[in-house]
């Protein structure tokens, strides 16, 4: 028996799981793609351990420089923050269809039900990701496909269009009986996932597009920590606990500038800019000072160094922070 290729997006939760089940359940040959965006939607490790599970040939896709584009001035707008959810799907699907070519695949699937998320899954928003894809008839949608128009795997017998799904809307029971059923485990729990549909990160990613940002790895920072603007050509972020204050260590560019103590607990702090000056030092020192919440509110001198060159260690002397850049605080 001849087995039909398709390629899937696996995030790691409960639906897209579903949906590969589904499929392999009529002996289709599925692959499935991960991407990994540094801003949530997912971890990879979970989708690698779940494609292991299922059998699945798991390819990581990390999210790229153009990726940029979708959130400058996406083609379908934004939602409540700085999240172009339906230009974002369609940015997904288009690298799940660059892998269908590569792998000789026949169609792309996805595990999105109809009307559980109020902006990318819509009936018409589905079509717009179809269209803008460019795989018209070539994206399946298994858990909800008895709602939507036959598509071309369905319509030549490769998919039995009678053994997929019906789903509408946000209540997730008939999926969990589903896993129950078919014994799928090791999803994550249902959430909203991804930091641009958050406000607060959505400023943060609208402040540093606006002033030439123009690498995604640059922007995996903003995800952890205190955020203030010092000037037009710097930022800095400041870790709250230990597990942001090493994030911040781990994803630091080279042409960070670093800031820890030593000889009293503080916050890790990088700052970052295309034109750091001598203050912006200063403040960021003051800054560490000030949210390591020593008693002692005299000036204490602050070590730091490139993230290129940390043997280079030098010193700041800290001016504490006006309360007006306290109060800017995004947090």
């Amino acid at each position: 028996m001849v087995m039909h290729k398709a390629v899937g997006l696996l995030s790691g939760g409960l639906d897209s799981a579903l949906a590969c089940r589904l499929l392999l359940d009529q002996h289709i040959d599925v692959h499935v793609v991960f991407i990994q965006m540094p801003w949530g939607c997912g971890k990879p490790s979970r989708a690698e351990s779940m494609a292991r599970e299922m059998h699945c040939p798991f390819k990581l896709i990390p999210l790229g420089d153009d990726y940029l584009s979708v959130l400058k001035k996406p083609q379908y707008g934004f939602g409540s923050a700085h999240n172009p959810c339906v230009d974002c799907h369609i940015y997904m699907v288009k690298k799940a269809a660059a892998h269908m070519l590569e792998i000789g695949a026949s169609f792309v699937f996805t595990g999105e039900v109809v009307g559980q998320r109020p902006m990318s899954q819509r009936k018409r928003c589905l079509k717009w990701v179809e269209e803008g894809a460019g795989i018209p008839g070539r994206l399946l949608r298994p858990l909800s496909a008895q709602l939507l128009p036959v598509t071309i795997p369905e319509q030549e017998g490769v998919v039995d269009r009678s053994k997929l799904l019906g789903l509408m809307g946000r209540n997730r029971r008939i999926q969990l009986d589903l896993a129950d059923r078919l014994g799928v485990s090791g999803f994550a729990q249902p959430s909203g996932g991804c930091l641009l549909t958050e406000k607060v990160f959505g400023r943060r990613v609208k402040d540093v597009l606006a002033r030439g940002c123009g690498d995604v790895k640059e922007m995996t920072i903003l995800g952890a920590g205190r955020y203030f603007r010092l000037s037009d050509g710097a930022f800095v972020m400041l870790g709250r606990d230990k597990g942001e204050n090493d994030f911040l260590l781990t994803h630091a560019i080279e042409s960070d500038l670093i800031f820890r103590t030593y000889d009293f607990p503080s916050p890790t702090a990088v700052l970052r800019g295309s034109m750091i000056t001598e203050n912006d030092i200063l403040l960021t020192a003051g800054l560490v000072q000030y949210f390591s919440r020593l008693s002692d509110p005299s000036p204490r001198v602050i070590p730091f160094w490139l993230k290129l060159k940390p043997e280079q260690v030098r010193q700041a002397a800290a001016v504490m922070p006006s309360e007006d850049l306290l109060k800017s605080i995004w947090m």
